[in-house]
């Protein structure tokens, strides 16, 4: 299948290798060259550390990355059979490019958005000669490595264009599970309050967060603590899910703590900034754990 994936990002480009690991042809998308080279060497770096492994030969990373070719201009998505959107979480960007590749994909393309909490029903009205056509498909981060994927029905959504989403996922290694869409689906609807009163325990001085971290990962069996997690994540992408919670619901608990608008304008994005609830050596280094405080 011809899959075209839309944000040479983290995110984008992770989707677009379990893509390629799916044995499907992909080609990936992004408004600069170098966003999109720095998308192919994400991907090239994970197959090559598979192969570092014994998990993968060189003959078989050749023949993924055979597979994948980039472009800057949408037009060439004009033979795109399925369409995953993977870039900023905004409504208004995302709606201009769903109603610019509705023009020039064909009337069969199925589309789909990697989006975490952004109304599904409201981007395929967008597209409303296709809107049957469109879902949510929400990986999760490191989506190479993470099994779950959200299958998020918009209301337009037909019965045939999830049963295919959901088979798609299912055959790519991942375990899907079915959503209506609702303000943060499933996993963000819980998980994302949860990081948002870790915030507070924090900023009130009752634990540092390695301490918060290493609370729940021993008392509650999680596999990383809620900050480590959220940076991971990322603050900016926290902040607009809750930010939409907030909207949506009109729910105080999910109203944003202060200290997290703060840091977002500091630009301590956690990860992929190198500084967040923790510190990184590097956009993916290792965890540097502060000292008890």
């Amino acid at each position: 299948m011809k899959v075209c994936v839309f944000g040479a990002g983290n995110m984008g480009a992770r989707i677009a290798e379990v893509f390629l690991n799916g044995g499907h042809d992909v080609k990936l998308f992004d408004i600069k060259q170098d966003f999109l080279d720095r998308g192919v060497s994400i991907i090239d770096g994970d197959l090559s550390f598979l192969v570092s492994k014994g998990k993968l030969t060189e003959a078989d990373k050749a023949e993924r990355m055979s597979r994948l070719s980039s472009s800057i201009d949408r037009k060439d998505a004009k033979d795109a059979e399925f369409v995953m959107e993977v870039i900023l979480e905004r409504m208004d960007l995302k709606k201009d490019l769903l109603q610019e590749l509705d023009g020039i994909c064909p009337p069969n393309t199925i589309f789909a958005s990697n989006t975490s909490g952004l109304s599904i029903t409201e981007m395929a009205a967008c597209v409303p000669h296709r809107a049957d056509k469109f879902i949510g498909c929400h990986f999760f981060n490191p989506a190479q490595i993470m099994k779950l994927v959200e299958v998020v029905c918009a209301i337009q959504t037909s019965n045939e264009t999830f049963q295919f989403a959901y088979d798609l996922m299912v055959s790519l290694g991942k375990t899907a599970v079915a959503v209506n869409e609702g303000p943060g689906f499933v996993v963000n609807r819980m998980l994302i309050p949860m990081m948002n009163e870790a915030i507070g325990i924090y900023a009130d001085g009752i634990a540092s967060p390695s301490d918060i971290d290493i609370a729940m990962q021993n008392g509650t069996s999680m596999k990383t603590g809620p900050l480590h997690t959220a940076d991971l994540v990322g603050h900016d992408v926290n902040l607009a899910i809750m930010e939409n919670l907030y909207h949506e619901t009109g729910d105080t608990k999910y109203r944003p703590h202060p200290l997290l608008r703060k840091m977002v304008r500091a630009g301590w994005l956690g990860v992929k900034t190198g500084k967040g609830f923790f510190d990184y050596d590097g956009p993916f280094g290792k965890e540097i754990i502060k000292e008890k405080e």
